[in-house]
């Protein structure tokens, strides 16, 4: 009796590593991603190497016990619609969503799959969510910033170039937060006396017209604002900022990493990091519903002194005192 026993000991501890590794094998979860910068683009790179770091730091190991479907919607609506159907189809736990595009594209195609979305700036006003405290459905996620803040781009170009008349603005009028951040810019402009001309950002061929025609007015200025377009068409307005020597005003820090003039706005890479959180709360049994839309807690100041000097830009001792970074 004893060696039978002996022997159903080993038999069963012989069978657990196996058993133990059939149960690893459920435990793995799967996340789908829709992203809108390409594969290669440095900014992306970073942005899913503190995603990915993050969840690691959760206890989730991509390609262990968390499976990660990647997409590129390349600021393409078409293309967006066709990866949101195809991440959906595929039955993950969760979708990340990078912007307002995707995040529309996809809700587009559930209602029921759970969404986490990040840098989009107006959720409730795009009707991804009911309200930011209570999201109510099957998306919640983290604002890009508050439309007052908009503001503030306007009082930085004057900083710069007090004698501005003339401001262009970049902006995609195809998303929600399009007008939203004109207007606030608008009524922030008109206080100075300083007339707006809009720029379109939908493709490339677009973007040159626009700012090469804004260039021809006399002390002018531009202001980028937040559109997945704009992201990736960057070095584009960046080189044509240079080129025609206007002074600009970026909602990202990217834009001033490679050569632009100052930028205000949240971290977007610090929005990976928090969406991670998230993730993690919902593949452990909350709902997107239950999870507040939360906004950004801080808005850096970035300004590059290389391309100051190069645009004959004196920079205010009070704007480098209260820089965030200095790019020398």
């Amino acid at each position: 009796m004893r060696r039978r026993n002996f022997i159903q000991g080993i038999a069963a501890s012989a069978a657990w590593p196996f058993a133990a590794r059939a149960q690893q094998r459920e435990r793995m979860r799967s996340v789908g991603v829709l992203a809108n910068l390409a594969e290669d683009d440095p900014e992306d790179r970073k942005r899913v190497e503190a995603f990915l770091q993050a969840l690691q730091k959760l206890g989730w190991r991509e390609g262990d016990n968390l499976q990660i479907d990647y997409r590129h919607a390349l600021g393409k609506l078409a293309t967006a619609r066709k990866f949101a159907a195809e991440l959906v189809a595929r039955g993950p736990d969760v979708i990340l969503a990078t912007g307002s595009l995707v995040t529309g594209a996809l809700l587009d195609v559930t209602r029921t799959v759970p969404i986490v979305f990040l840098i989009v700036p107006d959720p409730v006003g795009a009707g991804f969510v009911e309200s930011l405290a209570r999201p109510g459905g099957n998306a919640t996620g983290f604002s890009q910033f508050e439309y007052a803040t908009t503001g503030k781009w306007v009082e930085l170009l004057i900083d710069f170039a007090p004698r501005l008349t003339n401001i262009g603005v970049l902006r995609d009028v195809a998303i929600a937060a399009g007008p939203a951040q004109f207007g606030v810019i608008q009524a922030a402009a008109a206080s100075h006396q300083i007339e707006l001309r809009p720029i379109g950002v939908r493709d490339a061929a677009e973007i040159e017209q626009g700012i090469t025609a804004f260039a021809r007015e006399t002390n002018g200025g531009l202001i980028v604002t937040g559109s997945p377009s704009s992201i990736i068409y960057r070095d584009l307005i960046v080189t044509l900022a240079a080129k025609h020597k206007l002074p600009t005003v970026y909602y990202a820090r990217s834009f001033v990493a490679g050569g632009g003039l100052i930028s205000y706005g949240p971290d977007l890479v610090d929005q990976y990091r928090r969406a991670a959180g998230y993730i993690d709360r919902i593949l452990k049994g909350e709902k997107p519903a239950d999870l507040p839309v939360q906004a950004p807690t801080k808005y850096d100041l970035v300004i590059n002194l290389k391309t100051a000097k190069a645009l004959g830009l004196d920079v205010p001792p009070t704007l480098l005192g209260r820089a965030d970074e200095v790019i020398e």
